[in-house]
């Protein structure tokens, strides 16, 4: 945004986020909703939150496959493939930590 003009602000459907925030950055989805520290979450047992990071692994991942079809454009998509392929990666490396988790405390526990 730092050297984009009014106008081209305008066309691309930011003149509102513009009037609010100038051109500073202000984190927000893509429906103008700000970031808010209410979606971490943290429950302190590591098979409940690294099964959520998975999840949101998993959304993000949806969330770059519908991108992906709003467009025709490759210089469009090709970074929305890299980003989604990441997406990917994260919900294995989650879920290998996940097994590794488990296999801990079921070793500690004597039931």
């Amino acid at each position: 945004m730092k050297d984009a003009t009014f106008e081209e602000l305008r066309t691309a459907g930011l003149d509102g986020y513009y009037t609010e925030h100038d051109k500073a950055l202000y984190p927000v989805d893509a429906n103008g909703v700000p970031w808010t520290a209410t979606y971490i979450q943290a429950k302190g047992d590591p098979i409940t939150d690294l099964t959520d990071d998975m999840a949101a692994e998993q959304k993000a991942r949806t969330t770059y496959e519908n991108l992906i079809a709003l467009t025709d454009d490759p210089d469009v998509i090709d970074p929305l493939k890299f980003l989604w392929a990441r997406e990917v990666i994260h919900f294995q490396r989650f879920g290998e930590a996940l097994v590794e988790v488990q296999d801990l405390l079921s070793s500690k526990r004597s039931f």
